[in-house]
Protein backbone atom coordinates (compact mmCIF):
# COMPACT_ATOMS: atom_id res chain seq x y z
CA UNK A 1 0.00 0.00 0.00
CA UNK A 2 2.98 2.35 0.79
CA UNK A 3 4.68 1.83 -2.62
CA UNK A 4 0.67 2.78 -4.27
CA UNK A 5 0.34 5.79 -1.89
CA UNK A 6 4.15 6.97 -2.87
CA UNK A 7 3.29 6.47 -6.59
CA UNK A 8 -0.04 7.89 -6.71
CA UNK A 9 1.71 10.87 -4.71
CA UNK A 10 4.52 11.40 -6.92
CA UNK A 11 4.72 13.70 -9.93
CA UNK A 12 3.70 12.93 -13.45
CA UNK A 13 6.50 15.34 -14.86
CA UNK A 14 9.70 16.39 -13.50
CA UNK A 15 10.23 19.91 -13.68
CA UNK A 16 12.00 20.82 -17.10
CA UNK A 17 12.06 24.15 -17.54
CA UNK A 18 12.42 27.32 -14.90
CA UNK A 19 9.39 28.89 -17.16
CA UNK A 20 7.18 25.43 -16.87
CA UNK A 21 7.38 24.29 -13.17
CA UNK A 22 5.63 20.84 -12.41
CA UNK A 23 2.57 20.68 -9.55
CA UNK A 24 0.56 17.56 -11.31
CA UNK A 25 0.17 13.87 -9.41
CA UNK A 26 -0.12 10.75 -10.52
CA UNK A 27 -3.33 10.72 -7.90
CA UNK A 28 -4.76 13.66 -9.24
CA UNK A 29 -4.32 12.81 -13.13
CA UNK A 30 -5.98 9.30 -12.84
CA UNK A 31 -8.60 10.80 -10.88
CA UNK A 32 -9.39 13.47 -13.82
CA UNK A 33 -9.02 10.54 -16.19
CA UNK A 34 -12.00 8.88 -14.19
CA UNK A 35 -14.13 11.91 -14.92
CA UNK A 36 -13.19 11.96 -18.36
CA UNK A 37 -14.11 7.84 -18.48
CA UNK A 38 -17.34 8.61 -17.05
CA UNK A 39 -18.11 11.41 -19.94
CA UNK A 40 -17.23 8.39 -22.44
CA UNK A 41 -19.35 5.87 -20.91
CA UNK A 42 -22.20 8.89 -21.73
CA UNK A 43 -21.29 9.73 -24.99
CA UNK A 44 -20.81 6.08 -26.16
CA UNK A 45 -24.09 5.17 -24.94
CA UNK A 46 -25.58 8.83 -26.59
CA UNK A 47 -23.21 8.52 -30.01
CA UNK A 48 -24.59 9.03 -32.94
CA UNK A 49 -24.09 4.93 -34.00
CA UNK A 50 -26.53 4.24 -31.33
CA UNK A 51 -29.47 6.67 -31.17
CA UNK A 52 -29.39 6.78 -34.58
CA UNK A 53 -29.97 3.31 -35.16
CA UNK A 54 -32.41 2.91 -31.50
CA UNK A 55 -34.83 5.23 -33.02
CA UNK A 56 -35.06 4.77 -36.86
CA UNK A 57 -35.40 1.00 -36.73
CA UNK A 58 -36.11 0.61 -32.97
CA UNK A 59 -38.48 3.10 -32.12
CA UNK A 60 -39.57 3.20 -35.63
CA UNK A 61 -39.75 7.40 -36.15
CA UNK A 62 -38.43 8.29 -39.89
CA UNK A 63 -35.39 9.07 -40.58
CA UNK A 64 -36.39 12.63 -41.65
CA UNK A 65 -37.55 13.04 -38.25
CA UNK A 66 -34.93 11.67 -36.55
CA UNK A 67 -32.85 14.12 -38.44
CA UNK A 68 -34.59 17.29 -37.33
CA UNK A 69 -34.43 15.86 -33.74
CA UNK A 70 -30.88 15.65 -34.09
CA UNK A 71 -30.83 19.02 -35.63
CA UNK A 72 -33.31 20.81 -34.06
CA UNK A 73 -31.91 19.57 -30.25
CA UNK A 74 -28.30 19.78 -31.07
CA UNK A 75 -28.71 23.98 -32.30
CA UNK A 76 -30.48 24.51 -28.99
CA UNK A 77 -27.87 22.91 -26.91
CA UNK A 78 -24.99 24.37 -28.98
CA UNK A 79 -26.60 27.46 -28.04
CA UNK A 80 -26.68 26.85 -24.66
CA UNK A 81 -22.67 26.35 -24.39
CA UNK A 82 -21.75 29.95 -24.26
CA UNK A 83 -24.05 30.46 -21.20
CA UNK A 84 -22.50 27.46 -19.72
CA UNK A 85 -19.02 28.72 -20.21
CA UNK A 86 -19.83 32.39 -18.76
CA UNK A 87 -21.15 30.35 -15.75
CA UNK A 88 -18.31 28.77 -15.59
CA UNK A 89 -16.10 32.17 -15.54
CA UNK A 90 -18.72 33.83 -13.20
CA UNK A 91 -18.57 30.85 -10.70
CA UNK A 92 -16.63 31.68 -7.54
CA UNK A 93 -17.62 28.94 -4.56
CA UNK A 94 -14.94 27.52 -1.94
CA UNK A 95 -14.87 24.30 -4.41
CA UNK A 96 -13.51 26.81 -7.05
CA UNK A 97 -15.00 27.24 -10.58
CA UNK A 98 -15.45 24.19 -12.22
CA UNK A 99 -15.53 21.39 -10.09
CA UNK A 100 -19.30 22.09 -7.91
CA UNK A 101 -20.63 21.62 -11.56
CA UNK A 102 -18.67 18.34 -12.01
CA UNK A 103 -20.42 17.47 -8.65
CA UNK A 104 -23.64 17.50 -9.69
CA UNK A 105 -24.50 17.34 -13.60
CA UNK A 106 -23.32 13.85 -14.27
CA UNK A 107 -26.39 12.47 -12.29
CA UNK A 108 -28.83 14.81 -13.99
CA UNK A 109 -27.14 13.76 -17.37
CA UNK A 110 -27.15 9.82 -16.70
CA UNK A 111 -31.31 10.14 -15.61
CA UNK A 112 -31.98 11.47 -19.66
CA UNK A 113 -29.51 8.40 -20.74
CA UNK A 114 -31.59 6.33 -19.35
CA UNK A 115 -34.75 7.58 -20.17
CA UNK A 116 -34.04 7.96 -24.11
CA UNK A 117 -33.90 3.87 -23.85
CA UNK A 118 -36.65 2.90 -22.20
CA UNK A 119 -38.71 4.19 -24.76
CA UNK A 120 -40.86 1.20 -26.77
CA UNK A 121 -42.12 0.94 -30.04
CA UNK A 122 -45.78 -0.14 -28.76
CA UNK A 123 -46.09 3.11 -27.64
CA UNK A 124 -48.15 6.06 -29.75
CA UNK A 125 -45.70 7.59 -32.20
CA UNK A 126 -46.11 11.08 -30.66
CA UNK A 127 -45.33 9.79 -27.09
CA UNK A 128 -42.24 8.05 -28.89
CA UNK A 129 -41.18 11.13 -30.37
CA UNK A 130 -41.83 13.37 -27.43
CA UNK A 131 -39.60 11.23 -25.24
CA UNK A 132 -37.18 11.40 -27.60
CA UNK A 133 -36.95 15.24 -27.93
CA UNK A 134 -37.05 15.68 -24.43
CA UNK A 135 -34.34 12.94 -23.61
CA UNK A 136 -32.37 14.66 -26.26
CA UNK A 137 -32.72 18.24 -24.74
CA UNK A 138 -32.01 17.24 -21.17
CA UNK A 139 -29.31 15.27 -22.18
CA UNK A 140 -27.52 17.61 -24.11
CA UNK A 141 -27.88 20.32 -21.37
CA UNK A 142 -27.01 18.30 -18.63
CA UNK A 143 -23.93 17.11 -20.48
CA UNK A 144 -22.51 20.34 -21.56
CA UNK A 145 -22.91 20.95 -17.39
CA UNK A 146 -20.30 18.60 -17.01
CA UNK A 147 -18.35 18.21 -20.16
CA UNK A 148 -17.26 22.54 -20.23
CA UNK A 149 -16.28 22.67 -16.30
CA UNK A 150 -13.72 19.53 -17.25
CA UNK A 151 -12.11 20.37 -20.05
CA UNK A 152 -11.52 23.99 -18.28
CA UNK A 153 -10.51 22.38 -15.09
CA UNK A 154 -7.28 21.00 -16.77
CA UNK A 155 -6.70 24.43 -18.48
CA UNK A 156 -6.82 25.48 -14.79
CA UNK A 157 -4.82 21.89 -13.01
CA UNK A 158 -1.55 23.40 -14.82
CA UNK A 159 0.31 25.14 -17.13
CA UNK A 160 2.79 23.15 -18.08
CA UNK A 161 2.39 22.17 -21.76
CA UNK A 162 4.12 18.87 -21.39
CA UNK A 163 2.44 18.44 -18.31
CA UNK A 164 -1.05 19.04 -19.88
CA UNK A 165 -0.35 16.53 -22.45
CA UNK A 166 0.12 13.97 -20.38
CA UNK A 167 -2.81 14.48 -18.55
CA UNK A 168 -5.01 14.80 -21.44
CA UNK A 169 -2.90 11.64 -23.09
CA UNK A 170 -3.74 9.57 -19.96
CA UNK A 171 -7.59 11.02 -19.44
CA UNK A 172 -7.66 10.21 -23.24
CA UNK A 173 -7.24 6.39 -22.36
CA UNK A 174 -9.18 6.04 -19.87
CA UNK A 175 -11.86 7.66 -21.51
CA UNK A 176 -11.43 4.85 -24.56
CA UNK A 177 -11.36 1.89 -22.15
CA UNK A 178 -13.89 3.29 -19.52
CA UNK A 179 -16.20 4.41 -22.64
CA UNK A 180 -16.12 1.16 -24.31
CA UNK A 181 -17.90 -0.57 -21.46
CA UNK A 182 -21.72 0.48 -22.33
CA UNK A 183 -20.76 0.31 -26.05
CA UNK A 184 -19.45 -3.41 -25.36
CA UNK A 185 -22.77 -4.55 -24.01
CA UNK A 186 -24.55 -3.51 -27.37
CA UNK A 187 -21.74 -4.94 -29.45
CA UNK A 188 -21.77 -8.82 -27.40
CA UNK A 189 -25.30 -8.39 -27.46
CA UNK A 190 -25.52 -8.29 -31.06
CA UNK A 191 -23.84 -11.53 -31.41
CA UNK A 192 -26.50 -13.42 -29.71
CA UNK A 193 -29.60 -14.66 -31.25
CA UNK A 194 -32.24 -13.57 -29.26
CA UNK A 195 -31.00 -10.12 -29.38
CA UNK A 196 -31.02 -9.98 -32.88
CA UNK A 197 -34.59 -9.81 -33.46
CA UNK A 198 -35.46 -8.54 -29.66
CA UNK A 199 -32.98 -5.53 -29.79
CA UNK A 200 -34.32 -2.36 -27.92
CA UNK A 201 -33.75 -4.30 -24.27
CA UNK A 202 -30.24 -4.22 -25.00
CA UNK A 203 -29.71 -0.80 -25.31
CA UNK A 204 -32.15 -0.11 -22.12
CA UNK A 205 -29.67 -2.27 -19.71
CA UNK A 206 -26.85 -0.91 -21.99
CA UNK A 207 -27.95 2.58 -20.80
CA UNK A 208 -28.69 1.88 -17.26
CA UNK A 209 -24.58 0.17 -17.24
CA UNK A 210 -23.95 4.09 -18.60
CA UNK A 211 -25.75 5.85 -15.81
CA UNK A 212 -24.21 4.03 -13.14
CA UNK A 213 -20.82 4.28 -14.21
CA UNK A 214 -20.83 7.93 -14.88
CA UNK A 215 -22.26 8.58 -11.50
CA UNK A 216 -19.56 6.48 -9.34
CA UNK A 217 -16.50 7.77 -12.06
CA UNK A 218 -16.95 11.10 -11.89
CA UNK A 219 -16.66 11.40 -7.98
CA UNK A 220 -13.05 11.43 -8.27
CA UNK A 221 -12.92 14.20 -10.42
CA UNK A 222 -14.32 16.43 -7.80
CA UNK A 223 -12.91 15.29 -4.80
CA UNK A 224 -9.40 14.71 -5.81
CA UNK A 225 -8.43 17.53 -8.66
CA UNK A 226 -7.34 21.08 -7.44
CA UNK A 227 -7.85 24.44 -9.24
CA UNK A 228 -4.72 26.35 -10.07
CA UNK A 229 -5.18 28.93 -12.04
CA UNK A 230 -5.61 32.37 -10.55
CA UNK A 231 -8.44 34.44 -11.31
CA UNK A 232 -9.06 37.38 -10.19
CA UNK A 233 -12.13 38.03 -7.33
CA UNK A 234 -14.01 39.94 -9.24
CA UNK A 235 -16.70 38.40 -11.71
CA UNK A 236 -16.49 39.15 -15.21
CA UNK A 237 -19.28 40.70 -16.83
CA UNK A 238 -21.19 38.94 -20.09
CA UNK A 239 -20.20 41.56 -22.42
CA UNK A 240 -16.86 41.10 -20.85
CA UNK A 241 -16.59 37.49 -21.32
CA UNK A 242 -17.94 37.85 -24.90
CA UNK A 243 -15.19 40.80 -26.00
CA UNK A 244 -12.13 38.33 -24.37
CA UNK A 245 -13.65 35.49 -26.61
CA UNK A 246 -13.67 38.15 -30.11
CA UNK A 247 -10.40 39.03 -29.17
CA UNK A 248 -9.10 35.62 -29.35
CA UNK A 249 -8.43 34.64 -32.41
CA UNK A 250 -6.51 31.29 -32.81
CA UNK A 251 -9.48 29.63 -31.06
CA UNK A 252 -11.79 31.06 -34.03
CA UNK A 253 -9.55 29.09 -36.16
CA UNK A 254 -10.21 26.06 -34.14
CA UNK A 255 -13.55 26.93 -34.34
CA UNK A 256 -13.66 26.59 -37.75
CA UNK A 257 -11.54 23.50 -38.27
CA UNK A 258 -13.81 21.73 -35.95
CA UNK A 259 -16.74 22.39 -38.14
CA UNK A 260 -15.01 21.68 -41.04
CA UNK A 261 -14.86 18.26 -38.89
CA UNK A 262 -18.31 17.89 -38.70
CA UNK A 263 -18.08 15.93 -42.29
CA UNK A 264 -15.64 13.72 -40.58
CA UNK A 265 -18.23 12.44 -37.97
CA UNK A 266 -20.74 11.82 -40.12
CA UNK A 267 -19.22 8.19 -40.13
CA UNK A 268 -19.83 7.29 -36.68
CA UNK A 269 -23.37 7.96 -37.10
CA UNK A 270 -23.89 5.15 -39.76
CA UNK A 271 -22.08 2.31 -38.28
CA UNK A 272 -24.76 0.48 -37.53
CA UNK A 273 -26.64 0.71 -40.74
CA UNK A 274 -22.79 0.10 -42.36
CA UNK A 275 -22.80 -3.03 -40.61
CA UNK A 276 -26.47 -4.18 -40.76
CA UNK A 277 -27.56 -3.07 -44.16
CA UNK A 278 -23.73 -2.36 -46.17
CA UNK A 279 -21.80 -5.77 -44.32
CA UNK A 280 -25.43 -7.65 -43.80
CA UNK A 281 -24.93 -8.82 -40.10
CA UNK A 282 -24.91 -7.22 -36.72
CA UNK A 283 -22.50 -8.80 -35.88
CA UNK A 284 -20.09 -7.40 -37.50
CA UNK A 285 -20.26 -3.80 -35.78
CA UNK A 286 -18.00 -5.49 -33.20
CA UNK A 287 -15.46 -5.64 -35.36
CA UNK A 288 -15.57 -2.00 -37.15
CA UNK A 289 -15.94 -0.74 -33.65
CA UNK A 290 -12.86 -2.46 -32.40
CA UNK A 291 -10.92 -1.33 -35.11
CA UNK A 292 -10.43 2.31 -33.71
CA UNK A 293 -9.95 1.16 -29.88
CA UNK A 294 -5.83 0.81 -29.73
CA UNK A 295 -6.28 4.73 -31.64
CA UNK A 296 -6.59 6.46 -27.98
CA UNK A 297 -4.01 4.03 -26.32
CA UNK A 298 -1.30 4.72 -29.38
CA UNK A 299 -2.31 8.63 -29.44
CA UNK A 300 -2.26 9.03 -25.65
CA UNK A 301 1.38 7.10 -24.94
CA UNK A 302 2.90 8.87 -28.04
CA UNK A 303 1.44 12.43 -28.44
CA UNK A 304 2.94 13.16 -24.69
CA UNK A 305 6.41 11.50 -25.35
CA UNK A 306 6.49 13.72 -29.03
CA UNK A 307 6.13 16.80 -27.71
CA UNK A 308 7.88 15.99 -24.43
CA UNK A 309 11.04 14.71 -26.86
CA UNK A 310 10.74 17.89 -29.52
CA UNK A 311 10.14 20.56 -26.54
CA UNK A 312 9.98 24.03 -28.03
CA UNK A 313 10.03 22.41 -31.68
CA UNK A 314 6.66 21.15 -31.13
CA UNK A 315 4.76 22.56 -33.65
CA UNK A 316 1.18 21.77 -33.28
CA UNK A 317 -0.54 23.13 -35.83
CA UNK A 318 1.93 21.45 -38.00
CA UNK A 319 1.81 17.97 -36.96
CA UNK A 320 -2.99 18.47 -36.27
CA UNK A 321 -1.99 19.70 -40.78
CA UNK A 322 -0.10 16.49 -41.09
CA UNK A 323 -2.57 14.42 -39.36
CA UNK A 324 -5.60 15.58 -41.16
CA UNK A 325 -3.98 15.14 -44.94
CA UNK A 326 -2.80 11.27 -43.38
CA UNK A 327 -6.14 10.52 -42.57
CA UNK A 328 -7.86 11.96 -45.84
CA UNK A 329 -5.68 9.57 -48.21
CA UNK A 330 -6.47 6.66 -46.18
CA UNK A 331 -10.15 7.27 -46.48
CA UNK A 332 -9.95 8.09 -50.51
CA UNK A 333 -7.47 4.84 -50.42
CA UNK A 334 -10.82 2.80 -48.45
CA UNK A 335 -13.43 4.10 -51.00
CA UNK A 336 -11.11 2.89 -53.77
CA UNK A 337 -10.29 -0.40 -52.64
CA UNK A 338 -13.71 -1.23 -51.11
CA UNK A 339 -16.23 0.28 -53.94
CA UNK A 340 -16.83 -2.35 -55.76
CA UNK A 341 -17.33 -5.00 -53.69
CA UNK A 342 -19.08 -3.41 -51.44
CA UNK A 343 -21.64 -1.29 -53.51
CA UNK A 344 -23.04 -4.29 -55.29
CA UNK A 345 -22.67 -6.71 -53.00
CA UNK A 346 -26.46 -8.49 -51.90
CA UNK A 347 -26.15 -9.27 -48.22
CA UNK A 348 -29.63 -10.79 -48.63
CA UNK A 349 -28.47 -13.95 -51.06
CA UNK A 350 -24.82 -14.21 -49.97
CA UNK A 351 -22.29 -13.93 -47.15
CA UNK A 352 -19.15 -11.48 -47.13
CA UNK A 353 -16.06 -12.97 -47.18
CA UNK A 354 -14.23 -12.43 -43.79
CA UNK A 355 -10.95 -10.96 -45.62
CA UNK A 356 -13.08 -7.83 -46.80
CA UNK A 357 -14.11 -7.31 -42.74
CA UNK A 358 -10.50 -7.62 -42.17
CA UNK A 359 -9.91 -4.87 -44.67
CA UNK A 360 -12.42 -2.45 -43.73
CA UNK A 361 -10.84 -2.81 -39.67
CA UNK A 362 -7.23 -2.09 -40.77
CA UNK A 363 -8.74 1.17 -43.10
CA UNK A 364 -11.01 2.32 -40.33
CA UNK A 365 -8.00 1.66 -37.56
CA UNK A 366 -5.43 3.33 -39.38
CA UNK A 367 -7.78 6.49 -40.32
CA UNK A 368 -8.32 6.51 -36.08
CA UNK A 369 -4.35 6.69 -35.50
CA UNK A 370 -4.15 10.44 -36.98
CA UNK A 371 -7.26 10.93 -35.82
CA UNK A 372 -6.40 10.71 -32.04
CA UNK A 373 -3.57 12.58 -32.71
CA UNK A 374 -4.97 15.28 -33.89
CA UNK A 375 -7.87 15.49 -31.13
CA UNK A 376 -5.30 15.14 -28.43
CA UNK A 377 -2.96 17.95 -29.81
CA UNK A 378 -6.66 20.20 -30.15
CA UNK A 379 -7.01 19.66 -26.69
CA UNK A 380 -3.54 21.67 -25.92
CA UNK A 381 -3.85 23.89 -28.84
CA UNK A 382 -7.41 25.39 -26.94
CA UNK A 383 -5.32 25.33 -23.71
CA UNK A 384 -2.62 27.61 -25.81
CA UNK A 385 -5.43 29.80 -26.61
CA UNK A 386 -6.77 30.71 -23.39
CA UNK A 387 -3.15 31.63 -22.55
CA UNK A 388 -3.32 33.45 -25.35
CA UNK A 389 -5.87 36.03 -24.41
CA UNK A 390 -4.75 36.17 -20.91
CA UNK A 391 -1.02 37.19 -22.48
CA UNK A 392 -3.46 40.12 -24.92
CA UNK A 393 -5.48 41.06 -22.04
CA UNK A 394 -4.08 40.09 -18.53
CA UNK A 395 -7.41 38.58 -18.21
CA UNK A 396 -8.26 34.60 -17.88
CA UNK A 397 -12.00 33.44 -19.12
CA UNK A 398 -11.63 30.11 -19.68
CA UNK A 399 -15.37 28.47 -19.64
CA UNK A 400 -16.39 31.24 -22.71
CA UNK A 401 -13.29 29.72 -24.49
CA UNK A 402 -13.87 26.52 -24.11
CA UNK A 403 -17.75 27.43 -24.46
CA UNK A 404 -17.32 27.84 -28.18
CA UNK A 405 -14.80 24.29 -28.53
CA UNK A 406 -17.93 22.67 -26.84
CA UNK A 407 -20.52 24.65 -29.16
CA UNK A 408 -18.93 23.15 -32.33
CA UNK A 409 -18.47 19.86 -30.92
CA UNK A 410 -22.08 19.46 -29.98
CA UNK A 411 -23.51 21.00 -33.80
CA UNK A 412 -21.20 18.67 -35.45
CA UNK A 413 -22.71 15.72 -33.26
CA UNK A 414 -26.35 16.99 -34.08
CA UNK A 415 -25.34 17.81 -37.58
CA UNK A 416 -23.14 15.24 -38.80
CA UNK A 417 -25.65 12.46 -37.73
CA UNK A 418 -28.51 15.03 -39.78
CA UNK A 419 -26.05 14.55 -42.99
CA UNK A 420 -25.91 10.62 -42.47
CA UNK A 421 -29.10 10.56 -41.60
CA UNK A 422 -30.90 12.87 -44.45
CA UNK A 423 -28.68 11.45 -47.12
CA UNK A 424 -30.09 7.84 -46.02
CA UNK A 425 -33.51 9.18 -46.64
CA UNK A 426 -32.71 10.53 -49.86
CA UNK A 427 -31.12 7.81 -50.86
CA UNK A 428 -34.13 5.63 -50.42
CA UNK A 429 -32.87 3.21 -47.56
CA UNK A 430 -35.12 1.14 -46.61
CA UNK A 431 -35.90 1.10 -42.61
CA UNK A 432 -36.44 -2.29 -40.73
CA UNK A 433 -37.37 -3.20 -36.90
CA UNK A 434 -34.75 -5.18 -36.12
CA UNK A 435 -30.92 -6.06 -36.47
CA UNK A 436 -31.52 -8.19 -39.74
CA UNK A 437 -30.23 -7.31 -43.18
CA UNK A 438 -33.27 -5.59 -45.49
CA UNK A 439 -33.03 -5.38 -49.37
CA UNK A 440 -31.32 -2.01 -49.71
CA UNK A 441 -31.09 -0.25 -53.53
CA UNK A 442 -28.12 0.96 -55.11
CA UNK A 443 -28.38 4.16 -54.09
CA UNK A 444 -28.69 3.63 -50.63
CA UNK A 445 -25.81 1.03 -50.31
CA UNK A 446 -23.12 3.69 -52.19
CA UNK A 447 -24.39 6.40 -49.66
CA UNK A 448 -23.62 4.30 -46.66
CA UNK A 449 -20.07 4.22 -48.31
CA UNK A 450 -19.71 7.64 -48.92
CA UNK A 451 -20.55 8.25 -45.45
CA UNK A 452 -17.94 6.25 -43.81
CA UNK A 453 -15.21 7.42 -47.15
CA UNK A 454 -15.55 10.35 -48.84
CA UNK A 455 -17.88 12.48 -47.13
CA UNK A 456 -14.84 12.52 -43.87
CA UNK A 457 -12.36 13.00 -46.28
CA UNK A 458 -13.45 16.06 -47.57
CA UNK A 459 -13.69 17.24 -44.00
CA UNK A 460 -10.32 16.59 -43.33
CA UNK A 461 -8.97 18.20 -46.24
CA UNK A 462 -11.37 21.39 -45.05
CA UNK A 463 -9.70 21.68 -41.92
CA UNK A 464 -6.39 22.24 -43.27
CA UNK A 465 -7.03 26.12 -44.22
CA UNK A 466 -8.12 27.51 -41.00
CA UNK A 467 -4.58 25.52 -39.58
CA UNK A 468 -2.45 27.28 -41.40
CA UNK A 469 -2.92 30.39 -39.65
CA UNK A 470 -3.62 29.48 -36.10
CA UNK A 471 -0.55 31.37 -35.46
CA UNK A 472 0.91 29.77 -31.76
CA UNK A 473 4.16 27.77 -32.18
CA UNK A 474 5.47 25.95 -28.65
CA UNK A 475 8.41 28.62 -28.49
CA UNK A 476 6.16 31.97 -28.59
CA UNK A 477 3.77 30.08 -26.33
CA UNK A 478 6.46 29.22 -23.82
CA UNK A 479 7.56 33.02 -24.30
CA UNK A 480 3.96 34.23 -23.39
CA UNK A 481 3.83 32.26 -20.09
CA UNK A 482 7.30 34.06 -19.16
CA UNK A 483 5.95 37.26 -19.70
CA UNK A 484 2.72 36.40 -17.94
CA UNK A 485 4.69 35.79 -15.06
CA UNK A 486 6.44 38.42 -14.79
CA UNK A 487 3.48 40.74 -14.92
CA UNK A 488 1.76 38.90 -11.98
CA UNK A 489 5.34 39.33 -10.07
CA UNK A 490 5.15 43.21 -10.67
CA UNK A 491 1.55 43.26 -9.44
CA UNK A 492 2.84 41.90 -5.93
CA UNK A 493 0.86 38.00 -6.77
CA UNK A 494 3.71 36.01 -7.32
CA UNK A 495 2.91 34.27 -4.29
CA UNK A 496 0.01 33.01 -5.75
CA UNK A 497 -1.39 29.56 -7.21
CA UNK A 498 -1.27 30.76 -11.09
CA UNK A 499 -1.70 29.11 -14.61
CA UNK A 500 2.18 29.38 -14.93
CA UNK A 501 1.77 26.72 -11.85
CA UNK A 502 3.65 27.64 -8.46
CA UNK A 503 4.78 24.69 -7.02
CA UNK A 504 2.35 23.23 -4.43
Amino acid sequence: MSRIKDFLDSKTVKNNSETEETVLTWRETLSYGMGRGAQGMSTSMMSSTNINYFMTNLLDISEKAVGHIRLWCGIWDAFNDPIMGILVDKTRTKDGQMRPYIRVAPAISAFFTVLLFIARISLPVWLRFAIAVVAMVGWDMSYTAFDIPMGALAFSMTGNSTERTKLYGVSSIMRAVLGAIPQGFVMIGLMVPYFKTTTAPLYMLSALAAGVGMILLSRPAYKNTRERAHHDSEEPTVSECFRLLIKNKPLFMLFLANMAFLLVTVNSSVTTFVAVDLLGNSSFQAPLQIAVAPAPFIAGVFVPMVVEKLGKKADFAKIYRSCCLIAAAMDGLFFAVCYKKLVYFDPINGRLEWYWVVIMMAFIALVAIPLEFKNLLGKEMEAETVDYVEYKTGRRAEGIMLSLMSFTGKLTNSVSSTIGLWTLSAAAYVSHNDALPAAQPFSARLALLMCITLIPMAGYLLMLIPMKFYGITRENHEQMLKEIKARRAKRGSAGEEATVCSPE
